[in-house]
């Protein structure tokens, strides 16, 4: 068969492939689903109620004609971002690909469907609970790295500068638990290595590619679980992990982050005495 022939018969099984499982493995997360997620979270790394841990991965892509350059990283490659939640199994629980690669972590969530969802209250978040074995209630909460702002609804790290011993044992439950996700970007490269290189197709058809080896990295945790090989190599460190109106707007923007940092301040105090 023709290079044509074949590059039409790949797009159409992967968006077939796509299609025909993500609604038994990839989901739109209900409550109750993440509500079980944040029970995972506590019981494996030690972070309550955290509803997963928020990552962006720049997948590298054969840069197209007449590109511009909006889509070319700190790396100075082309690339598009892989935007993800994972869950405490690292699992994606939601993926969103195609942000392009000038932008930060930061930037790609503010422009996601994920934070637009969340933002006004339609992405099925439980309601507040209580920190285990006490009664301060706080939200539940996803996590990120120092890349993404501070919401109520997502914890970052305290800044490196001005750091107290309270402060640093917070970050590092924070980090524990974030790993999940650098974990499952590194499972994910491992097994899918054209992840490795350009991938040698259109902007779009790049997108179905990649939102196809998500899918079917869910489909391996659930059948194989913790016995294939790639997720051993991962979790043993043999791979390394790919880290890759005005006024009332401003007025609510200012009380919505202290609300933020009293959240983050209410986990340090929780850590310090678990």
């Amino acid at each position: 068969m023709g290079d044509r022939t074949i590059a039409k018969i790949v797009h159409e099984t992967c968006l077939a492939i796509w299609e025909e499982l993500v609604s038994d493995f990839m989901p739109v997360p209900t409550q109750e689903k993440l509500a079980s997620v944040a029970m995972d979270y506590y019981n494996r790394w030690g972070f309550p109620n955290c509803i997963g841990s928020l990552d962006g991965k720049h997948c590298q892509v054969k840069c197209p004609n007449n590109s511009g350059s909006s889509h070319f990283n700190y790396l100075k490659y082309f690339s598009l971002v892989l935007q993800g939640v994972a869950d405490a199994d690292k699992k994606f629980l939601t993926i969103e690909v195609g942000a392009k690669g000038k932008q930060s972590d930061g930037g790609t969530f503010a422009s996601s469907t994920l934070f637009n969802l969340i933002d006004n209250n339609r992405f099925n978040v439980p309601p507040e609970k209580n920190l285990p074995g006490t009664n301060i209630k706080v939200p539940h909460v996803l996590i990120g790295d120092e890349a993404y702002p501070l919401k109520t609804y997502l914890m970052r790290p305290f800044p490196s500068r001005g750091l107290n011993p309270a402060r640093e044992n917070f970050n590092d439950h924070l980090s524990r638990a974030r790993k999940c996700i650098e974990c499952t970007f590194g499972i994910l490269r491992a097994k899918w290595r054209l992840l490795g290189k350009d991938i040698e197709v259109s902007s779009q058809k790049a997108i179905v590619i990649i939102k196809c080896m998500c899918i079917l990295h869910n489909v391996i945790r659930e059948k194989d679980g913790d016995s294939d090989l790639d997720y051993c190599n991962i979790m043993l460190g043999s791979q390394t992990v790919w880290e890759d109106e005005i006024t009332d707007r401003r007025a609510r923007g200012a009380n919505t982050l202290q609300q933020a940092k009293e959240i983050r301040n209410t986990f340090m105090n929780y850590f310090l005495n678990t």
